[in-house]
């Protein structure tokens, strides 16, 4: 996914027909793309932004069953988010989504524990064949032990359960690169502008493409496509008024907008041995296990502002912080925070306030011929929805699709990924690299991490820590923009690793070192480099002006007006 398989790229976009457009490169998009290539149609993917810019990297980074929705009776749901999870952990992805317990602490002593005891029951049970550990029921002292550092009155027991955990934007961004591998046609900062249309006898329409803008160069396509499949999450709406369906309308889907904010916060500063799941007056709040870190979130409300950058505020903040202090031995502060980020959820349904009691179900719609909308839904069913998604759209292409394989189909970098853990230490010696850095690299990057490991050997000086970011290595910057598609400064501190959210000054000490490593695979002179590094601190600062702010449409008033000089680089 370098700058010359890009250009390469637009070119087909140009030229080709294909049977399948997937707008949107987002984890639906993504897995939409490797579902229909891997039935052997021709594919193409245009998105907006950078892969997993939107919800799919801000989310938990879970991959789970969802708990809760038991308590909702929502078993069809549950059962096939398992089921999911299990293909992940030990098929599809083993590299990327591992297993972590939960700690969830009971406060009453008899019924709570038979209640909440049964649903963890059914949940170890529900997905088939168990891919994790089993649910264990834990004394007070017992629970403590696992976890020092919540408060003694906090809990009378506490039943530890597993789900498993992803890295969401890196876990994107390899589905796109593995439906690449198959041939499929990925491009992102390129917009949907307009689609294409052929009337029909009827005096309708037949949706046969997109006019697509190339946001870098600045030029205009006209795509070709036998089905056009729309996966842009909360963007939904937008599309399908593109198309000239009115959301809400007959044959149509209205998506709701639900921010989620998340903290991270340094490892030390919780004593726990374990994840945690607690209980709040509007939905759950986890903390969970993140490297040196902890994630701690979430929030649920509804959103109807800019859905680029959703602006976390003071109040969600203080909320996450309130309820998890209620817990904890030792509070937590707003010192302790080293980074904040809200995502949007795209829920199905009306626009009522409470967003937490709409579907997490997803609905896929043929508004019109030529034209697949798939909507809602989670994170962990990704493949599902892409599969309902291409099974719509192979209806229409008046010609024998196979099934779905994509529950077979390994993601780029499983094949092979146990052989090479087992062999780390000579992986390491190899590369002149610790163990443990290998080992990080191991989950990162899977049997791929012998493409990273030849930029070190083929200049040792890539082996070194980035400054300002020494939980990765020059060489993973470089490989950000050589192969997964990197094309600006904030994609690869914000997305391809996580810097922005594990860094208290946010990756600003980093940007200038990732810049000029990167610049002479993009071919930036030193304006362009120094544009980047702009760009990104303003970005920075309008998240930090946002967090300062008490309610959401001051945040975004802020957000927007901080970030406009950093919008483009051109």
């Amino acid at each position: 996914m370098g700058p010359r398989a890009r250009e390469a790229a637009l070119r087909r976009l140009a030229e080709d027909e294909f049977d399948v457009l997937v707008v949107g490169g987002g984890v639906v998009g993504a897995g939409v793309a490797l579902d229909a290539v891997s039935r052997g149609l021709s594919v193409a993917l245009v998105e907006a932004r950078d892969l997993a810019a939107g919800t799919s990297s801000r989310s938990s980074k879970l991959i789970h069953g969802g708990l809760r929705y038991l308590e909702q009776l929502d078993f069809r749901l549950v059962r096939e988010a398992l089921r999911e999870r299990g293909l992940l952990v030990t098929r599809l992805a083993p590299h990327l989504v591992r297993p972590v317990p939960f700690l969830f602490p009971l406060r009453h002593r008899v019924w709570e524990r038979g209640y909440v005891g049964a649903g963890v029951l059914l949940y170890d049970t529900l997905g088939g064949a168990r891919a994790l550990p089993r649910h264990r029921q834990l004394s007070h002292s017992r629970a403590l032990r696992e976890a020092p550092g919540l408060r003694s009155d906090a809990l009378v027991g506490a039943i530890q359960y597993y789900d498993a955990q992803v890295d969401d934007a890196r876990f994107t961004m390899m589905v796109a690169r593995t439906a690449m591998q198959y041939g499929a046609c990925v491009t992102t900062r390129t917009k949907v502008t307009g689609f294409l249309r052929d009337e029909l006898p009827d005096g309708g329409g037949r949706v046969t493409g997109a006019v697509v803008r190339d946001l870098e160069g600045g030029a205009e396509l006209r795509v070709r496509a036998r089905q056009v499949i729309n996966a842009t999450g909360v963007w939904t709406d937008e599309i399908q008024r593109l198309a000239g369906a009115s959301p809400g309308s007959r044959g149509s889907v209205t998506v709701q907008a639900s921010k989620g904010v998340h903290l991270v916060v340094p490892r030390e500063r919780i004593r726990l041995d374990t994840g945690l799941i607690l209980r709040t007056e509007k939905s759950v709040l986890f903390v969970i296990p993140w490297g040196p870190h902890w994630i701690v979130g979430t929030t649920d409300t509804p959103w109807d502002l800019d859905k680029v950058e959703p602006a976390p505020t003071r109040a969600d903040i203080d909320y996450i912080l309130e309820h998890v202090n209620a817990v904890l031995r030792t509070p937590l502060t707003h010192d302790d925070i080293e980074g904040v980020y809200a995502g949007l959820r795209p829920l199905l349904g009306g626009s009522g306030s409470e967003t937490v009691k709409l579907s997490r179900e997803h609905a896929v719609i043929r508004p019109e011929p030529g034209l697949v909308i798939v909507a809602g839904g989670k994170y962990t069913t990704y493949r599902v929805m892409a599969e309902d998604a291409v099974d719509v759209a192979a209806a229409g292409l008046g010609q024998d699709v196979p099934a779905s394989v994509t529950d077979r189909v390994p993601v780029l970098g499983a094949a092979g990924f146990e052989a090479l853990r087992n062999n780390r230490r000579r992986l390491a010696g190899r590369a002149g690299l610790p163990v443990a850095r290998v080992e990080h690299l191991l989950g990162r990057y899977g049997s791929c991490v012998e493409e990273v490991l030849a930029l070190v050997e083929a200049d040792p000086g890539l082996g070194e820590p980035i400054p300002g970011a020494e939980g990765y290595l020059k060489a993973e910057a470089v490989y950000a923009v050589t192969h997964e598609g990197a094309l600006h400064l904030e994609d690869v501190l914000v997305r391809r690793t996580r810097v922005f959210i594990e860094e208290r000054d946010h990756g600003l000490a980093a940007a200038p070192e990732v810049a000029v490593l990167i610049a002479p695979v993009l071919g930036w002179d030193d304006d362009r480099v120094r544009a980047e590094i702009d760009a990104y601190r303003s970005g920075v600062e309008a998240d930090l002006a946002a967090q300062r702010e008490i309610d959401d449409a001051a945040a975004n008033a802020v957000r927007l007006a901080a970030a406009a000089p950093a919008q483009h680089v051109a």
